[in-house]
């Protein structure tokens, strides 16, 4: 029996969905009453024996957003796993000698995989797996079972991957294409090494999934969940962020910018009108006998600001700013004008690079390649920056202006340079600053925060969560 099968007969599929919806919302996955019925209904319509129809349905039934899925896949992993235990042993392990207990022929072993992953069957390789699992990811140099406080295995699939070294048999399985098929050309060449690239990136989740299942088994699901289930995209931190998920965010921009701009039409369909204005209205309430029946309003003339935004594109900073220049990019249509100043020890204009229609996909690297932003040493120097932003380009907040700056605030023990950012602050219609850094430690260290702080206010931005939530509420209405 399909083990999705034996868990709806052994602990009852209505409650095993129940617990399943409240781990999704453990991870921040948003599932209402309605998602839950609908899950209902899918698992109801479907054959249980077809494991992936049964993701593939509830993903359907529960999901708003793509950036879920990956929460969304670990989690039914662990709740609704494709096997119990060890798994039925589809693949025998080669061993130095014929004991069963005898050492793991690891050469053997990778020659295994090598010849799966050339041929890109995806349940062998689970079996493979599994296998693998059971023979080196509990294995000690000696052969010996790892064995927890409990006593029971420690399963470990950096133990497993390391010793089969997945990567290492690229180049071995792309010969052994050549010789099968023949020299084809660069092209087919480069398609087939990133197609093995994919299987063995593929075989390592599939290994990382084994392992985590069946630590959930001895451990439980809850206590498994903690590490093993990856944030919401909108919740990784800038300055933590891998670059995988730099880039997983920036795919993120311009769907976040589509539910920023239709908030923001709700907000001015529920602000056309104005104050009141009580002197027509008491002048109204003369006809009335000094009721004010029909209170008058004072007309609205909502206006586009011009938005000038200063950004620190040093060091980790560098990827919550490019985010936030995307987000810029992306709402522009909501300001009039905008213009662009990037610095590290002093600033320059950049506004070309982010102009309608311009290439973004490199932009950041074209930022440092091409602006004048290093003076001596490269280090951030914030005072040095609003100085050069100052003297060369004062001109450009104006009483229409709101002044955005990104930054850390870290200003490397120099001069915070104060009088010229209050007199920036001073001309500029409004001036905000998104600190990536968690609020706890600004003013720490070499931090200038607090002291800007003072000057303008400061907002928390350590991810695009918030930073949605803060560019929402800066934007003009």
């Amino acid at each position: 029996m399909d083990t999705a099968a034996r868990l709806a007969h052994d602990h009852g599929l209505p409650g095993h969905l129940v617990d399943f919806v409240a781990a999704l919302r453990r991870a921040d996955v948003p599932v209402g009453p309605g998602e839950t019925v609908a899950a209902a209904q899918v698992v109801g319509a479907l054959d249980l024996l077809h494991r992936e129809h049964l993701r593939e349905g509830l993903a359907a039934a529960l999901l708003r957003r793509s950036g879920q899925r990956q929460a969304f896949d670990t989690l039914f992993d662990l709740y609704f796993p494709a096997a119990i235990g060890a798994g039925t042993g589809e693949v025998d392990v080669p061993r130095v000698g014929d004991a069963p207990d005898a050492p793991v022929d690891v050469d053997r072993l990778r020659a295994q995989l090598a010849e799966l992953l050339r041929d890109g069957d995806d349940a062998a390789l689970a079996a493979l797996a599994r296998a693998v699992i059971d023979a080196l990811g509990t294995a000690g140099a000696a052969g010996t079972g790892i064995r927890g406080q409990s006593g029971q295995p420690s399963w470990s699939a950096y133990q497993a991957l390391r010793l089969l070294s997945p990567e290492t048999l690229l180049a071995q399985i792309l010969a052994a294409l050549r010789e099968e098929h023949g020299d084809e050309g660069e092209f087919a060449d480069e398609m087939r090494r990133r197609e093995i690239r994919d299987r063995i990136a593929r075989f390592r989740e599939i290994v990382t999934a084994e392992v985590r299942r069946r630590t959930a088994e001895q451990k439980g699901r809850e206590q498994v969940e903690k590490t093993a289930v990856p944030k919401q995209i909108e919740e990784v931190e800038f300055l933590s962020a891998y670059a995988d998920q730099l880039a997983a965010l920036r795919r993120t921009v311009h769907p976040l910018a589509r539910r920023l701009a239709s908030r923001l039409a709700v907000r001015r369909k529920h602000a056309k009108r104005g104050s009141l204005d009580m002197r027509r209205t008491l002048r109204r309430s003369m006809s009335t006998g000094g009721v004010p029946m029909r209170p008058a309003w004072r007309t609205r003339r909502p206006g586009r600001p011009e938005l000038v935004v200063l950004c620190d594109v040093s060091g980790s900073v560098a990827g919550f700013s490019h985010f936030t220049l995307l987000l810029v990019q992306a709402l522009r249509e909501q300001f009039s004008k905008v213009r662009v100043f990037a610095f590290i020890e002093r600033a320059d204009e950049v506004t070309h690079l982010f102009s309608p229609g311009a290439e973004l996909s490199g932009v950041m690297q074209r930022v440092l390649r091409e602006a004048d932003l290093v003076a001596f040493d490269g280090h951030s120097d914030y005072g040095g920056a609003f100085g050069t932003f100052a003297e060369q380009w004062g001109e450009a907040v104006t009483s229409k202006t709101s002044l955005l700056i990104l930054g850390d605030g870290r200003t490397n023990y120099r001069d915070a340079n104060l009088t010229v950012l209050r007199r920036l602050t001073g001309v500029a219609r409004h001036a905000h600053w998104l600190n990536p850094e968690p609020r706890r430690q600004w003013g720490a260290g070499d931090s200038a925060a607090l002291k800007y702080a003072d000057v303008l206010p400061m907002h928390e931005c350590r991810t695009a969560a918030q930073l949605a939530d803060v560019v929402e509420a800066l934007l003009p209405v």
